[in-house]
């Protein structure tokens, strides 16, 4: 969404289609950041059309579409494992227990799952990552962006408190990994959306 667009958003009310533009995005991420892009996604990515986005994120959405082009399903792979899996851990943490204490399991996942326990939100069974993964709270912001008992303040809050005080800089230190190079497309998309989003955020009244 363009910073015109949030701006009169902020006036007019978001529309069905601004909610669907953003949790795609978001949803897009959560799958990136969950495991390493098929064939199928990779070829939806190499023809993205920017379209009218705006000047902050349509660089960004051209540098995942060449970098989309330049890969494989293989090379894929072995930079997500490199990135976020490793021998004893990867050279990225994607957790936003570690980005505020330095450990994992800490103080900001039990306050995660209080409020998705709120919201009515469970991970599910056969998920083996904690909540506080960058993929499972992009997803969560997907979910929560297209939930019609979501009002915009709530989802504000659920922003403010666990995507904001870490997520932007997981992203920029994605796109300075030394084995990221598919994924430092995703991590420079993931930042500037992030900037978008907030802004967007925080002109939208509660």
């Amino acid at each position: 969404m363009s910073e015109e667009r949030a701006a009169a958003v902020a006036e007019d009310g978001a529309t069905d289609t601004d909610n669907a533009l953003r949790a795609s995005t978001y949803r897009l991420l959560a799958t990136l950041l969950a495991a390493p892009p098929n064939q199928e996604l990779l070829a939806l990515l190499k023809d993205v059309d920017v379209g009218d986005n705006d000047a902050l994120l349509a660089p960004a959405w051209r540098m995942l579409s060449l970098a989309a082009q330049r890969t494989s399903v293989e090379s894929a792979d072995d930079e997500y494992h490199a990135l976020f899996v490793g021998i004893t851990r990867g050279e990225v943490m994607p957790y936003g227990s570690w980005y505020l204490t330095g450990f994992l399991m800490e103080r900001p996942l039990a306050e995660l799952r209080e409020d998705l326990k709120t919201l009515g939100y469970a991970r599910h069974t056969d998920v083996k990552e904690p909540e506080d993964h960058a993929a499972a709270l992009c997803e969560t912001m997907s979910l929560l962006i297209v939930d019609k008992d979501i009002g915009f303040g709530r989802l504000k809050r659920f922003f403010d408190d666990h995507i904001e005080p870490w997520m932007m800089r997981f992203f920029q230190d994605l796109q300075e990994a030394e084995a990221a190079e598919f994924y430092g497309a995703v991590g420079l998309l993931g930042e500037k959306f992030l900037q978008v989003d907030k802004q967007y955020l925080g002109m939208t009244p509660n």
